[in-house]
């Protein structure tokens, strides 16, 4: 699960850094940023449930 969420994380960030490099892909961006930060989250959730 935890190599899931990393993958995730990485493909999040790519479509983030293409997004705004890319002047009309600005919301290509923000729903990187969007989805990385979510899945952070649901990341860090599921693992302190672990616990």
């Amino acid at each position: 699960m935890l190599t899931l969420v990393v993958v995730l994380l990485v493909l999040w960030l790519v479509l983030a850094v293409v997004g705004f490099a890319i002047k009309g892909l600005l919301w290509l961006g923000i729903i990187g940023v969007i989805l990385f930060l979510g899945t952070a989250l649901v990341g860090a959730i599921r693992r302190r449930a672990r616990r």
